[in-house]
């Protein structure tokens, strides 16, 4: 019996103390807790990771460039042509994604003012570039833009006309404004190339030189087949002659171009008449010196003393 009172009370007081021990009683009293809020934190973890290796990329990764991975667009060919191109537009995400397409600085069109790529999708879109046939041979620049989730893409877009440089200008419709005195002409570019025009003036009346001014640039630019109407001011004409006004046009590479004018300065409002009567006294004018230079070639040389 006392063998079984001590057995009893050693199982007594290991049942004390484990009950007294609090290491023991957290241990005990939370065994479950602990266990599911480590994986709960290690599923957050995963599934994060998971969402940003799933995540698609951002909008602005879309891409547009020239086909065939050029580094410009390229196109060649004679004036009065259409030629045409393709803009390789490359979305990377997962949505689909609009895309504006224009042209600046060259006649550039689409089939359609926006294309819409779908994800992970690259779409060729064709365009074309009409030479209009007054478009000058040589190289000229234009640009094609992409715009899309607020940003654009622009692709340099090459352009070379063939045909031959010929340089041609004329001055055509020159008139003289009797009022005023202003000079209007009509500049006319009938060549293949663009023209930087020069202009000189000259003006004769019955006693001479009334204006004489050198060629000198002037503020235009004229394109193949391109007219431009300017004024020639002339702020102190004669009051009463009549004048002959001969403008001249020159450019780099053109022959010189050449017209004529005439007008009659006259005060009150009959220029018709009083042209008459400048010419009738340029006439007699002209009688009267021809008359004095012939007596004084049929007067007898005076004698020698």
């Amino acid at each position: 019996m006392r063998t079984a009172d001590r057995s009893g009370r050693r199982a007594v007081d290991r049942a004390g103390r484990r009950a007294a021990d609090p290491s023991v009683r957290r241990t005990a009293a939370h065994p479950v807790r602990r266990t599911p809020a480590r994986s709960g934190l290690a599923a957050a973890a995963a599934a994060l990771l998971g969402a940003v290796a799933a995540a698609p990329p951002g909008a602005g990764a879309w891409t547009a460039a020239p086909a065939a991975g050029r580094p410009y667009a390229y196109l060649e060919g004679p004036a009065g042509s259409v030629l045409q191109d393709t803009l390789s537009v490359t979305n990377p995400g997962t949505a689909p994604l609009t895309v504006r397409l224009t042209g600046q600085g060259a006649p550039v069109s689409f089939a359609a003012p926006t294309v819409r790529v779908p994800a992970r999708t690259r779409a060729d879109v064709p365009f074309a570039v009409t030479v209009t046939a007054d478009t000058p041979p040589g190289e000229h620049r234009g640009t094609v833009r992409a715009s899309a989730a607020g940003r654009e893409v622009r692709v340099d877009l090459r352009l070379r006309v063939n045909g031959p440089r010929l340089a041609a200008l004329t001055v055509e419709d020159v008139h003289v404004d009797a009022a005023t005195g202003d000079l209007r002409y009509t500049l006319v570019n009938r060549g293949t190339t663009v023209l930087a025009p020069r202009l000189a003036v000259h003006a004769e009346g019955l006693l001479g030189t009334l204006l004489d001014r050198p060629d000198r640039p002037l503020p235009l630019a004229l394109r193949p087949g391109e007219r431009a109407t300017r004024t020639e001011p002339w702020s102190d004409p004669p009051a009463l002659d009549s004048v002959t006004v001969r403008l001249t046009a020159t450019a780099p590479g053109a022959a010189p171009a050449t017209a004529r004018a005439e007008a009659a300065f006259a005060p009150g409002p009959a220029p018709a008449g009083a042209a008459g009567l400048l010419v009738a006294a340029a006439a007699a004018g002209a009688g009267y010196a021809v008359r004095r230079r012939g007596k004084t070639r049929t007067q007898p040389a005076p004698e020698a003393p």
